[in-house]
């Protein structure tokens, strides 16, 4: 009795199951990997090449495109996600770890943004002035914060008011 119980529910789990993947369900998702940035690799928004300049990166994968959008700085990106007129679905997004990553020449170390600390207001610029650095570790960042100052804030933290994308070019007096 028990097996036909047993066979009972194992085919009625499968056509449920089968059921639900028919009818667009989602079953699991891969994960997304971050993509490392190369001497070509451009900011989505002004074509500057990453790898020339300093500070963190990021990179927004948006649905039903393979390859993401790279920022050159994370101002840029909190800028884009934020903006009211940003309605395409995202499926992941990657910021460097400057825990890790050399500041100067950052390479590697990509963290998912939405478990990443911040920190704003800081004296260390990145490609386009002021930026916000961005952690794997609230430690690093604490660290980070004492030696060059700004704020700490979690990534729900970070409003549109304060992503400003002049970069501190509009207020340069040499220019």
């Amino acid at each position: 009795m028990t097996t036909i119980w047993t066979r009972r529910t194992f085919l009625l789990s499968s056509l449920i199951g089968g059921a639900l993947v028919g009818c667009g369900q989602p079953t699991s998702t891969p994960a997304i990997a971050a993509l490392e940035i190369d001497p070509h690799t451009t900011c989505d928004l002004d074509g500057m090449l990453l790898i020339d300049y300093a500070g963190p990166k990021a990179q927004i994968f948006y649905a039903g495109q393979s390859s993401p959008r790279f920022f050159c700085d994370t101002i840029e990106m909190f800028h884009t996600i934020l903006s009211p007129e940003q309605v395409k679905p995202i499926k992941a997004i990657y910021v460097q770890d400057m825990g890790k990553a050399d500041w100067d020449q950052p390479l590697g170390h990509w963290v998912a943004a939405e478990n990443a600390s911040y920190v704003l207001g800081s004296k260390r610029h990145g490609s386009m002035g002021p930026t916000i650095g961005s952690f794997a570790h609230v430690s690093d960042a604490k660290k980070f914060a004492a030696n060059w100052g700004g704020k700490l804030l979690a990534f729900s933290e970070i409003k549109a008011d304060m992503v400003d994308l002049s970069g501190g070019a509009l207020h340069d007096s040499r220019m």
